[in-house]
């Protein structure tokens, strides 16, 4: 999809009575606004969104009265998509931020659409922008209604975080709602290429070096407006030093952060995070800490560090300490609730969490060999006292007839068959004598005592 290069320090607003997010002066404005896609055929990315009969191209192409609600991680194009609208279609457009607009705002332009639309010369249809939609509050999104359900304005609102939790339902139900995805690396790269030769961008004045490249890549993580961002001010840089080539070493000068050296999309990738795994697994919280900082200075996807937490929690702890996987699992909300560079520090508390934590594999090796059963066919059929009895007719067949309610035994346990008779009396789960997991060990070995005393 588009760009999604708005709303940065420095770039010309457009004017709050009108004007287009498309009329800005292009020799002053940033990159990023310079390069903003003017069609729909210029947009990169989010190709899901741009089918043929697609509800945004029925809206742009066809012209048809629409309010929007996009969502999606910043540097998307959610306002790339307004722009577009905006643009294409000759409306009138008016940009509200959720920020610092109030209740009167709202009410203002509501009103001046309404009159742009009665005019004996000719009506004029206003789109309404709002960025960070989530920011306004219950009053603000009410003012909105009459608005959008009369179609005075063609609301296009843009938020971050789920609407579903954060835009009243009478809105939310009077929208169609768009999920805009994290831009790929290739969908970045193509941005970059673009404004390393369009006339309107760079105009071929440089080349990038394929390490600049990659560490772009790296950096932008899946955000348009970020790439083209670092990549102006290390056009800055060339252009100070009277290079013709962005390198390693002027790009990090520009941007103010160190390359690591870390490949993606190669070996480095997956080294770092098995390391981080192992280290983990192995103890060693220091070096756990390293690479992490490591994958995180790398513009490592956070989302994938939190999976790989989660699975580490259940794979080398287990019930060696069971509150590790809910730690863990925390922090992957906390990466979808805050994002970067917050969310650094969830993952680095679980992290501790998980590397301190008494370790136990029991779980895995468990639940591992009883694949391995299943597969080598030890699949007997299920005893007739655990089968469905809640139906006419079960008990004549015998399903259910002799099953014994755990819960009139006073241990809370009776010492029936539960497993088919082919696996009866197999030990998958084999628990340590680490961590918390020490009391479980007692208690399963209890259990299968009475279990299997079947007199």
């Amino acid at each position: 999809m588009s760009e999604g290069l708005f709303d940065l320090p420095g770039a010309p607003a457009p004017a709050r009575g009108g004007g287009s997010l498309a009329d800005v002066d292009h020799t002053a404005a940033p990159l990023a606004v310079r390069m903003r896609p003017r069609s729909l055929d210029e947009l990169v990315g989010q190709q899901h969104l741009l089918a043929p009969g697609s509800p945004l191209r029925r809206l742009v192409e066809g012209d048809q009265p629409m309010s929007l609600l996009l969502w999606g991680p910043p540097g998307t194009g959610k306002t790339t998509i307004a722009a577009v609208v905006s643009h294409q279609t000759n409306r009138k457009f008016v940009e509200l931020s959720a920020v610092t607009a109030g209740v009167k705002d709202v009410r203002q332009v509501i009103d001046g659409a309404r009159r742009e639309l009665s005019k004996p010369s000719g009506s004029v249809e206003t789109v309404l922008f709002i960025d960070e939609v989530h920011r306004f509050t219950k009053a603000q999104q009410d003012a909105l209604l009459p608005g959008v359900e009369n179609r005075w304005v063609t609301l296009v609102a843009a938020t971050t975080e789920n609407p579903f939790f954060s835009v009243i339902s009478p809105l939310l139900s009077r929208s169609l709602l768009l999920t805009l995805e994290s831009l790929t690396d290739d969908d970045i790269a193509v941005l970059l290429d673009r404004a390393l030769t369009d006339e309107r961008g760079l105009n071929a004045e440089f080349e990038l070096a394929e390490d600049s490249r990659a560490h772009l890549l790296r950096m932008a993580g899946g955000d348009a407006r970020r790439a083209l961002t670092y990549l102006e001010a290390a056009a800055g840089g060339a252009r100070a030093k009277d290079a013709k080539i962005i390198d390693l070493k002027t790009l990090e000068t520009a941007v103010d952060r160190a390359a690591v050296r870390y490949d993606r999309a190669g070996d480095q990738h997956y080294d770092v995070a098995s390391a981080l795994i192992k280290s983990i697994r192995g103890s060693d919280v220091d070096a756990a800490m390293h690479y992490l900082a490591r994958m995180i200075e790398a513009g490592e996807d956070p989302r994938f560090i939190a999976r790989r937490l989660v699975i580490s929690a259940s794979e080398d702890i287990g019930m060696g300490d069971p509150t590790a996987l809910g730690v863990a699992v925390a922090a992957a909300d906390a990466v979808q609730l805050i994002g970067m560079p917050e969310a650094r520090i969830n993952l680095a508390q679980a992290v501790v969490a998980l590397a301190l934590a008494p370790k136990s594999n029991a779980v895995i090796m468990a639940v591992d060999a009883a694949i391995a059963d299943v597969k080598a066919g030890k699949v007997g059929p299920v005893p007739p006292h655990l089968r469905d009895a809640h139906y006419a007719g079960a008990k004549k067949i015998g399903h259910g007839s002799s099953y014994q309610y755990s819960h009139d035994d006073p241990r809370g346990i009776v010492p029936q068959q539960y497993a088919p008779d082919v696996i009866d009396g197999t030990d998958y789960y084999k628990p340590t004598r680490r961590g918390g997991e020490a009391a479980y060990a007692d208690r399963v070995a209890n259990i299968r005592k009475i279990l299997r005393d079947r007199k």
